[in-house]
């Protein structure tokens, strides 16, 4: 049944029940002839995810016909819209995926729905490519018999010593790139590289070091909140402080416990895995950071930004410097 929540200035709101939601789920697809056969996915399929009542409905109708889903809006069946995207059709973001039609839900009691609509013969992208699969509906036989579902699909993978390695160098390259940008007061630039960059690497490290406890058949979410179960509580604490608000010194501080927690992640993950670790790097570009890029930015700024640049070309007999536009210019 229906369960009543506060909804702002709305007052009481009604929040559809699991019952509700697949009735209205199935309902629409035993209506609709084109439909012949429906999938669950995501959270609701998974034995092991938490039971709260945020779970989206990640759906998938195999049908016949593509073109009405694509062309048209069904959205309208499934309840009243606080919000919709459609990610299958996407100037904002470049895509295009003529193969499929998707609706992703918001809607006003606070359901959602994750709606995608494929080809019938596409059935096995959405049915073994994930073990968190479910086959609610299916008309017509189409679909085979599926395991019991699990989420072994998104277990932390095996690094090749290559693949290791390679976090390792992304991870010290771009840590420069947040100190320098703190060091020009840049700090949009700074989070954005921490969070995108630096911090990514860290977590992929942390998660191979606590995987390989158990022999990688084990997953820490899609970005990392069930680490928090399997790192020691003083490393957790540690890299709950790699997350800095909004100031130069706190955003550095935050860069220099990733480097340390990092470097250590990396030695037991390579102990772990029988790889080769030499922490010289570690150390070296620590204290690059740390001494090197500040007294860099401390020194006097050069005068111009081309008289070295035309002197340069001169004396090497270079092509002509590029003469500034006469016409008006740009804002």
């Amino acid at each position: 049944m229906a369960e009543a929540f506060l909804n702002g200035e709305k007052g009481i709101g009604t929040l559809r029940s699991e019952e509700e939601m697949y009735r209205l789920i199935l309902g629409f697809a035993r209506r609709d002839p084109r439909v012949r056969a429906v999938i669950l996915n995501g959270s609701r399929a998974d034995p092991a995810a938490e039971p709260d009542r945020l779970r989206d409905f990640d759906i998938v109708y195999l049908v016949t016909d593509l073109t009405p889903y694509k062309q048209g809006d069904i959205s309208s069946e499934f309840g009243e819209i606080l919000v919709m995207e459609r990610p299958d059709e996407s100037e904002l973001f470049g895509d295009h995926l003529p193969r499929e039609a998707a609706y992703l839900m918001q809607f006003q009691d606070g359901n959602r729905i994750d709606l995608t609509v494929a080809p019938q013969e596409d059935w096995r992208a959405y049915c073994l490519e994930d073990r968190l699969s479910v086959a609610i509906l299916d008309k017509d036989g189409l679909l085979p018999s599926l395991p019991f579902p699990d989420n072994s699909a998104h277990w932390v993978k095996r690094p090749s010593e290559r693949m290791f390695s390679e976090c390792r160098t992304e991870f010290w390259w771009t840590a420069p790139y947040v100190q320098k940008a703190v060091l020009r007061n840049q700090l949009s630039y700074a989070q954005n590289h921490l969070e995108t960059c630096t911090r990514a690497m860290l977590r992929l490290m942390l998660s191979w070091m606590c995987a390989a406890r158990h022999d990688f058949q084990i997953s820490f979410g899609k970005y990392g909140d069930g680490l928090r179960e399997y790192l020691p509580k003083e490393m957790w604490e540690r890299y709950r402080l790699t997350y800095a608000s909004f100031d130069g010194e706190k955003i550095a501080d935050a860069l220099f416990c990733a480097c340390e927690l990092f470097s250590e992640a990396s030695a037991v993950t390579a102990e772990r895995l029988g790889y080769s670790f030499d922490g010289k790097q570690d150390i070296e570009v620590t204290r690059f950071l740390k001494t090197v890029y500040p007294k860099i930015a401390a020194l006097p700024r050069e005068k111009s930004w081309e008289g070295e640049l035309k002197k340069q070309l001169r004396e090497y007999g270079g092509p002509p410097f590029p003469q500034k536009s006469s016409g008006k210019e740009r804002p």
